[in-house]
């Protein structure tokens, strides 16, 4: 089976909190953040247990950073709640 080359697949926009202009990455950090406060977590304690530089951490909450979705599992999970609780409050 011949590979096609790379050259020949159209060039993905990158998706950052500056181009994403639904804000879909500042509603999902605002649920975040919620869910943070509602659990009486400070950013640093969120960040500790889920992994997360805490820098990182506070650019997702503002919505600045794409984050991965693995690093929503590992948040979620340092907030005993599934990742689809936390998308779904973002209303993603």
């Amino acid at each position: 089976m011949k590979i096609p080359h790379l050259a020949t697949f159209p060039a993905v926009p990158r998706v950052s909190g500056k181009t994403d202009s639904d804000q879909r990455l500042l509603k999902l950090g605002a649920a975040i953040r919620a869910q943070r406060l509602a659990l009486g977590m400070s950013q640093e304690a969120l960040a500790d247990a889920s992994g997360v530089d805490r820098s990182h951490m506070g650019e997702v909450e503002r919505g600045k950073r794409n984050i991965t979705f693995l690093n929503i599992v590992r948040i979620a999970e340092a907030m005993s709640v599934k990742p689809s609780e936390i998308i779904s409050a973002a209303g993603l």
